[in-house]
Order: C-alpha cells, then sequence, then structure tokens
C-alpha cells in the first residue's frame, strides 16, 4: 500500500502538480483548500491530466487560521507542504506578509508531529540559500540567507523566515516527524489551471507583449513537473530526511525566453517583446514601476547556483529550460 500524502493548497500551481504525480504512484492524496467552493474546481483541473482523481479527497483548512489543521493530516504518513498565503501583503507592511508565511508554516507543522507524519516536505525558495550578491559566493544549501539584505522582498523574506522558523520548531517539537525542504528556482512549467498562476504570469505576460521592452533580468529555472518529481522523491528517500535542495536547471535571461517563444510558437508568439530596456531606463521607472522594484538588485546579474545536491542524493535531472518555457507558454494559448 503506497499510503496517504497530504497537500497543501491543492489549487495552487505546484500543488497541483505534485497531486497528479502521486495519484500515479499509486498513493492516495489528500488535499486542503481554504474554501470547500473550490473543490470540484480543483478536482477537474487534476482529472484532466490524471484519471485516478477517485483517489483524491479533501479537507477545508486555512494556514491563517488554527481551526482544520488536525482533521487535514489525520491519518497522513506524509506531507507535502506546499502552500503559501494568497496575496501581496499590505502596501508599505512587509510584517503582512511575512507573518502569515511563518505561522501558517508553524501550524502545519504543529498538527503533523502531533499526527505521527513520518516526513514533511516543505516548498522553500532558492532565494533563502542566497548569499549577499556583493560576494561571489555559490548559492547552495549551505547559505542562509540574511532576511536583512536589501535584495530580498517581503515575499522572499517571507520564505527565508519560514524555513527558518520550521527547522528551528523540528528541532524543538518536532518528534519522530522529519523535515525536508525544497527550494526552487523561478517555476514555470504547462498550467493545469488559469488560477493561482504564480511565476507563470511572467510567461503570460510576455505572450501578451508586456512589458514592450525587456530589462536585463533572467531567472534559475524548474519546470513544475521536475519539481513535483523532486518532492515526491525527497519524501521516501532515506537520504533525504533533514536536508535542504535546491532544485533549478537552467539559467536563462528574458530575452533569451522571448527569442525561444518567437521561434517555437510562431504566430502565437508574435507579440513576444524582443527589444532590451537599457539598465539605466529601468533605473530611471524604479520608482513609478512597483513590479520592477523588488527586482532591481538582480539586474544584469547572473548570480551562481549549484543544484548538486539534488542531482546526486536524489536523482533530480531537470529537463531543458527552453522546453519548460515553451510547454507553459503553449498551455497558455487558448485552445
Amino acid at each position: 500500500m503506497a499510503g496517504t500524502v497530504l497537500v497543501t493548497g491543492g489549487s495552487g500551481f505546484i500543488a497541483g502538480w505534485c497531486i497528479v504525480q502521486l495519484l500515479e504512484r499509486g498513493y492516495d492524496v489528500r488535499t486542503t483548500v481554504r474554501d470547500a467552493a473550490k473543490e470540484q474546481r480543483v478536482r477537474n483541473a487534476i482529472t484532466g491530466a490524471q484519471p485516478g482523481a477517485d483517489r483524491l479527497s479533501f479537507a477545508v483548512a486555512d494556514l491563517n487560521r488554527d481551526e482544520g489543521w488536525d482533521a487535514a493530516v489525520a491519518g497522513c504518513e506524509y506531507l507535502l507542504h506546499v502552500a503559501s498565503p494568497l496575496g501581496g501583503g499590505i502596501p508599505g507592511d512587509r510584517n503582512s506578509l511575512i507573518a502569515p508565511a511563518r505561522d501558517g508554516t508553524l501550524r502545519v507543522l504543529r498538527a503533523a508531529a502531533k499526527a505521527g507524519v513520518k516526513r514533511v516536505v516543505m516548498t522553500s525558495a532558492a532565494a533563502a540559500a542566497r548569499p549577499p550578491l556583493t560576494t561571489d559566493r555559490m548559492s547552495d544549501e549551505s547559505v542562509w540567507s540574511d532576511p536583512e539584505d536589501p535584495q530580498f522582498d517581503a515575499y522572499r523574506v517571507s520564505k527565508i523566515l519560514a524555513e527558518r522558523a520550521a527547522w528551528d520548531f523540528m528541532e524543538r517539537e518536532g518528534g519522530t516527524t522529519q523535515l525536508t525542504t525544497i527550494l526552487p528556482g523561478a517555476v514555470f512549467g504547462p498550467i493545469l489551471t488559469a488560477e493561482n498562476l504564480g511565476s507563470v504570469q511572467i510567461i503570460q505576460s510576455m505572450l501578451n507583449g508586456k512589458p514592450p521592452a525587456l530589462p536585463r533580468l533572467g531567472f534559475w529555472i524548474v519546470d513544475v513537473r521536475d519539481l513535483a518529481d523532486l518532492h515526491i522523491r525527497a519524501m521516501t528517500a532515506s537520504s533525504a530526511a533533514g536536508q535542504r535542495f535546491i532544485a533549478a536547471g537552467d539559467y536563462m535571461w528574458m530575452e533569451d525566453i522571448a527569442r525561444t517563444l518567437r521561434k517555437e510558437l510562431g504566430d502565437s508568439g508574435a507579440k513576444t517583446p524582443t527589444r532590451r530596456l537599457p539598465n539605466f531606463v529601468v533605473r530611471l521607472l524604479l520608482p513609478f514601476a512597483a513590479n520592477l522594484r523588488s527586482l532591481a538588485p538582480l539586474l544584469g546579474r547572473r548570480f551562481p547556483l549549484t543544484s548538486d545536491k539534488a542531482r546526486q542524493t536524489l536523482g533530480f535531472r531537470p529537463r531543458p529550460a527552453a522546453i519548460t518555457v515553451v510547454d507553459c507558454a503553449r498551455s497558455l494559448l487558448p485552445v
């Protein structure tokens, strides 16, 4: 018997693919939603990719509330904590995003430890293992990012502090439950539903011709399907207990992504911008462009990063990023 796995945040991009792959491998899956009204939409999305959705059940639980988590984890052997609180927080108030991410993680872990879950695999972020940009140090799992480093916006700080809080909690109160964390780069790939697109909005905007000129920004990319596979590998591998794993494949500048989309999509990619926005122009726009402000420290920078640990320990084999962005874009096109 494969057993039952709880996946938090079933309506999310990453969680959806984790559910699909768990069902493919014979697990029974329970997933959380904040509102029971979302159950059918999630089931429909999963059924489109995996006929085994009859082995999918639901629990109503909100990361911002204590209620529901004990019932959600009851009878589960494993837990994939993928969800993060929705929304961008209150402008000017970093704690409005940080506190829910940290406190929600602790609610999940507290319920998991109480229920005797074998292992929790938590989705963090590659930013949680990034050294100061003033150094040439490699981003790897030995690095713990400084949440006060100005390169990080409130969302990335929330991921850093949530992961730190998770490890601290497990050391104090985890009991027999084990923890593993996965630190993905920019997550692209085919969507199961148009809800909660997350980083996929970058590809969607480019297909719509926005921005009309591209800043010199790039990403360490991981395919959502490979990321889901890594979560499941980390869930059962004895060597993964108590470990962090960076999940990233190739690096692509936005210009590289744009050229790939135009080449592979033909007319469907014709609106994709190709002009570069000079760095000095981006800096002039920063006071007026909140969406660019958080990325300003990375302008023109390709920081070093390695996912060798995941490759060597868990057999992580990310597909080429060009395939990922094209598959992502195709899934966004009208049928």
